[in-house]
């Protein structure tokens, strides 16, 4: 599994180890993901997802799970959240009409 948030894409990072004596060792910094389950409020369920936990409260902060997929631009999302986010439109476009 890699170690990306399905939300806003955040992805490990490389750096190194300084020592006392000032020698460097590579090492990687990994986001800090949690399996979540999110209320969807259009589909009206809730939605596992792999988020990092900046992800979660930017969802929080914005609004919901369903304003933060309008607003995010699709090569942030991962190929789960892109399908959600479609399925949020069609159901939204449907509630439009009806």
């Amino acid at each position: 599994m890699s170690r990306i948030c399905e939300l806003t894409g955040k992805g490990r990072q490389v750096g190194n180890n300084v020592s006392h004596a000032n020698n460097k060792t590579k090492r990687t910094f990994l986001p800090n993901l949690q399996n979540v389950t999110l209320i969807s409020d259009s589909l009206g369920r809730g939605v596992k997802l792999r988020v990092s936990m900046n992800g979660l409260r930017s969802v929080e902060h914005v609004g919901g799970l369903d304003n933060w997929l309008a607003k995010t631009s699709d090569e942030k999302l991962s190929l789960k959240a892109r399908r959600l986010k479609r399925e949020i439109a069609k159901k939204s476009s449907e509630a439009a009409a009806a």
